[in-house]
């Protein structure tokens, strides 16, 4: 831990009262925190502004972690609808007899389709051809 040196600095009534509102917002427990989070803050922005960077590192470093954190999400999201639709592959396999060829002719057709729409395609778009890779 780094060795902290005492300071003393004058501010006028108003900014004292500021600092101490800030303070509480920031979750500082004593000015001396807050004032020195809003220097290394301050310093970063110059720092970035002076390198040309468009960001400074705080603020892309918060949005690095919304990213992440929706990042878990979508991925929770696409496991669990992977799950459903083994679920509903697996049901349609016990009840629909159809051969390794045919199958493969459908995988093809498929990826042309969607690939051709940029994965918009609607269930009644889909209908309307169903019988078009037999």
């Amino acid at each position: 831990m780094e060795k902290i040196q005492r300071s003393t600095i004058w501010l006028s009534p108003n900014i004292m009262n500021s600092l101490d509102d800030m303070k509480s917002k920031a979750n500082c427990k004593s000015r001396s925190e807050f004032i020195e989070q809003a220097i290394k803050f301050y310093s970063e922005y110059n720092d970035s502004m002076n390198k040309g960077q468009y960001l400074p590192l705080s603020i892309s470093s918060a949005m690095n972690g919304m990213i992440k954190v929706s990042e878990d999400r979508i991925s929770k999201r696409l496991f669990k609808n992977t799950v459903e639709l083994s679920m509903i592959m697996n049901v349609l396999s016990e009840t629909v007899d159809i051969d390794n060829d045919t199958l493969k002719k459908l995988r093809v057709k498929c990826i042309r389709e969607i690939n051709g729409t940029n994965g918009k395609l609607d269930f009644e778009e889909i209908n309307r051809y169903q019988k078009s890779w037999c």
